[in-house]
């Protein structure tokens, strides 16, 4: 592919945008929430696991765990016995609780609402506090950046790399601000439906004609 200038690349991705929004109109996070604290916890057990996986964990969890006291003062081994089949559950079991011991500690049990608040507590980066802001309180802070947007991204020329702090760079050039959110879930669902990683269907997609198809063999 030959080199492609910043404005040709922004033009490219104003294009895969616009088909994009007409292919999936209601794409959307697909982790089931009902408020911003169980959004928080689903993306923290959401790392190296499917959606679908965690759904069924937290349709048990969120019975038993209504809220961030509840996290904090549980006995760690039953919240871990609670996770266990997302994988990593030691580990994302004491995240949540230290993470939700650090939401009562400092602001009464509520999820903040600002990048700078989020990504000091436990087991929350980047990604998962731009899920939390953009699903649950509508705020564009960045772009989420997972295994789709980074295989997607790369694949249709828009970023080079895995350095997920670079992809979101680049791509917050790239991508208006009222679209950063709805970016990310365009990616993820074309990744799932139709771009898969080891068999894409590039006969059928819809910005075949926009993509460079970088990778696929």
């Amino acid at each position: 592919m030959p080199r492609e200038s910043q404005a040709a690349k922004a033009e490219r991705t104003a294009k895969i945008i616009a088909v994009l929004d007409r292919t999936y109109p209601g794409a959307h996070c697909e982790l089931n929430f009902r408020n911003p604290l169980e959004l928080l916890v689903a993306t923290i057990l959401s790392a190296q696991c499917t959606d679908k996986r965690v759904n069924l964990v937290t349709a048990e969890l969120f019975k038993k765990y209504r809220n961030a006291k509840d996290f904090a003062d549980a006995p760690l081994a039953d919240l871990e016995a609670a996770v266990k089949s997302t994988g990593f559950y030691r580990n994302k079991a004491k995240n949540i609780q230290a993470c939700c011991q650090m939401l009562v500690e400092r602001f009464n049990g509520e999820v903040p609402r600002t990048m700078d608040e989020l990504t000091p507590l436990a087991g929350v980066g980047r990604k998962t506090a731009n899920v939390v802001l953009g699903n649950a309180f509508g705020i564009n802070a960045g772009v989420v950046v997972d295994t789709h947007v980074t295989r997607l991204g790369n694949r249709l020329g828009l970023v080079k790399g895995t350095d997920a702090v670079k992809i979101e760079q680049e791509l917050i050039k790239l991508v208006p601000q009222p679209q950063w959110m709805l970016f990310s879930h365009w990616l993820i669902w074309h990744g799932r439906r139709r771009c898969d990683a080891r068999k894409p269907a590039c006969a059928d997609c819809e910005i075949r004609e926009l993509c460079p198809q970088l990778g696929v063999k």
